[in-house]
């Protein structure tokens, strides 16, 4: 962490979509509560029913999540996310899967490009080199042809399109209008960035990929229907309008007093998001 960067006044959320996580949920969150930043933990649990919604719910109580969503039944990563973009108030979001294949202390390397008036958002790549799990040959062939689409049609650079560690300025993140509900929201938040005109950089990050016998719940369906996201949300609307960056940074800005930490909320099957 460069001491030079104004730490101390970030406010960071992060997202965490869960979805049948018992065996890692309350690890990972650990992890997140390490952060050496003020975190805004929010955790959106996608219709459970493997029993990590009752330790969820206990680790609220202990405070160690500040707002828990519980959704009745499992609607998809993309409906998560997107409950947990709604109600986030730090200066910048971040994502961060239930599972444990992705380090949060990335977070910290994501945050100074952002920190530094670099970058309005930030992606964690695979692979530029960082440590990972060598396994599943066809899903990096999958993943590298889902990149490629993507920056045709965005004029991007990135070499990891499908990351799930992103993080991105509040103030850009809810202006864009997502609104996919399962796993197309990895292509469609790149789509709207691009739209937006955001400044996007890349970081290498460390991976420890699941197989499927320890969890691993993306198939090769999700990789297809991924070429009609790619598709659909670059060239159908809606489109996000070309962001304009303050002149102030929100980090600068005086201090508010922090919002009353929230109750559990339980979201009901029908509720649209």
């Amino acid at each position: 962490m460069n001491p030079d960067l104004p730490w101390d006044r970030l406010r960071l959320s992060v997202v965490v979509p869960s979805y049948n996580e018992r065996n890692t949920i309350e690890a990972i969150l650990a992890r997140v509560r390490e952060l050496p930043l003020s975190v805004e933990l929010i955790v959106v649990d996608d219709g459970s029913n493997d029993g990590s919604d009752e330790i969820l719910t206990l680790l609220e109580k202990r405070g160690v999540i500040d707002r828990l969503i519980l959704h009745v039944r499992n609607r998809g990563k993309g409906a998560a996310l997107r409950a947990g973009f709604q109600v986030a108030t730090g200066h910048v979001v971040a994502i961060q899967d239930a599972d444990l294949e992705y380090d949060p202390r990335h977070i910290l390397e994501m945050l100074d490009p952002i920190l530094r008036g670099w970058a309005d958002a930030v992606y964690g790549s695979r692979f530029l080199g960082g440590q990972h799990r060598v396994h599943l040959f066809w899903h990096f062939v999958g993943n590298q042809g889902l990149t490629l689409l993507s920056n045709i049609l965005t004029d991007l650079n990135l070499s990891d399109m499908e990351t799930c560690h992103k993080v991105v300025r509040r103030d850009l993140l809810q202006t864009l209008p997502f609104t996919q509900d399962r796993f197309g929201i990895e292509p469609e938040i790149t789509a709207r960035l691009a739209q937006a005109g955001a400044r996007i950089y890349e970081l290498p990050i460390s991976y420890r990929g699941r197989s499927y016998a320890e969890g691993k719940k993306i198939r090769w369906t999700d990789g297809v229907a991924a070429f009609w996201h790619i598709l659909r949300s670059n060239l159908l609307p809606p489109r996000a309008v070309r962001w304009q960056r303050p002149e102030q940074d929100p980090w600068d800005e005086p201090q508010k007093a922090s919002p009353a930490p929230h109750a559990s909320e339980s979201v009901a099957e029908t509720e649209g998001r």
